[in-house]
């Protein structure tokens, strides 16, 4: 096994950003290198340690989806082989945990959808009885499943920030606002290319969550981020239903009015929890332990999802 991927350091192209998790390169004008490393934030913070083989399994889980739902819209996806791309020293950098994708415009809000009362969720609708202003049945326990999916988009934060969520009608002015020129001749707008975001995520993940039940795995919530080409034409990009962009709950610990265990990194958040810490840079070292556990989590999620070995 390969040490962990902290950060990359390619240098036969362009470095166009690093983020909490992706580091992200240029290819040529149309084309872009994601490397996915083993870096994990909490509470919008990097923290200082790698967790082994986070990356291979974000990059796996994510290409998983992308071709299990790739029917409902398109992807990112070039099928380019990354390493084809790098220098030869710098292979090794990108196997299995990098792809090659189109440049696309994304939008300004973070896709999210809920199908339980859990996290943030639960805590707004004991005060308000309601979910980002969605109003629901009074009565419902913690942890219990939405009468239906309910779409909650939040902004996108710079990195070390908090995203935040907006009512769907500032979402569909943000995208307004931030697609315009994108769009000239295309003959669409920001609010109806928004209108297709929130669309297109309640369906992906009704059609995740139907699968993943089928092998013992409950998505409690989920995010997606989409973009567009230059026709306007909707894409999915980032990452999709991992363990990071979503609740994973193993279905038979389950139980309404209790937070059930989970594959994903509440597990590290927990954790912290118990620290004196103010949730703000620099984020404190992991025990190895929880190092250990949280990569191993990582991995049967995987594993659990797909009926494969990583």
């Amino acid at each position: 096994m390969t040490a962990p991927l902290f950060e990359s350091s390619i240098t036969s192209l362009p470095l166009l950003s690093k983020g909490k998790v992706r580091d992200i390169y240029a290819v040529d004008a149309d084309k872009l290198l994601i490397v996915t490393t083993d870096r994990l934030s909490a509470f919008d913070v990097i923290l200082p340690d790698p967790i082994p083989r986070k990356g291979e399994v974000l990059q796996a889980v994510a290409n998983f989806w992308f071709d299990k739902l790739g029917h409902i819209v398109p992807n990112q996806l070039t099928g380019i082989d990354p390493e084809s791309v790098v220098a030869a020293n710098e292979r090794e950098q990108v196997r299995g945990r990098a792809v090659v994708v189109k440049r696309l415009k994304p939008l300004p809000i973070e896709a999210v959808v809920r199908g339980y009362v859990i996290g943030s969720g639960w805590k707004d609708y004991q005060q308000t009885g309601a979910i980002c202003g969605i109003a629901l049945p009074a009565g419902l326990k913690m942890a219990q499943k939405l009468p239906q999916p309910i779409f909650t988009p939040a902004t996108k934060a710079e990195v070390g920030d908090h995203d935040e969520n907006v009512s769907y009608e500032q979402a569909a002015a943000n995208c307004n606002a931030t697609l315009a020129d994108a769009l000239k001749g295309t003959g669409k707008t920001g609010a109806q290319l928004c209108a297709e975001a929130r669309d297109a995520a309640i369906r992906l993940y009704e059609e995740a969550a139907v699968y993943a039940a089928t092998r013992g795995i409950i998505i409690a919530d989920t995010k997606f981020e989409f973009g567009i080409d230059a026709a306007g034409t909707l894409h999915l990009i980032d990452e999709a239903l991992t363990p990071d962009s979503s609740r994973f709950w193993p279905a038979d610990q389950y139980a309404e009015g209790s937070n059930p265990p989970s594959y994903d990194k509440q597990y590290v958040r927990d954790y912290l929890e118990t620290l004196d810490w103010g949730k703000v840079a620099p984020g404190p070292k992991l025990p190895d332990e929880v190092i250990a556990r949280t990569s191993a989590k990582y991995i049967e999620a995987y594993e659990k999802l797909t009926g494969k070995t990583l």
